[in-house]
């Protein structure tokens, strides 16, 4: 089953984030098993395939788990 996390898009002025899809691994670590398909228009942090840990910060809308690091 996945759970959605937040991944931080690169070059967009602004802190802009966008929700993927991700597969628990263990504790706070994440594999995010969704592709970038924007055509290059979104630069995604990090991509399909990468481990990262994960921790709750608040984002518009509330708290969101958000990528901060690749494991």
């Amino acid at each position: 089953m996945t759970t959605v996390i937040y991944v931080y898009l690169l070059d967009e002025g602004t802190d802009c984030w966008r929700p993927v899809n991700a597969l628990h691994q263990s504790e706070d670590i994440y594999l995010i098993v969704e592709e970038n398909k924007t055509d290059g228009d979104e630069i995604w942090q990090f991509s399909k395939g990468d481990l990262v840990r994960c921790e709750l910060r608040k984002l518009s809308g509330g708290e969101h788990l958000v990528a901060v690091e690749k494991f």
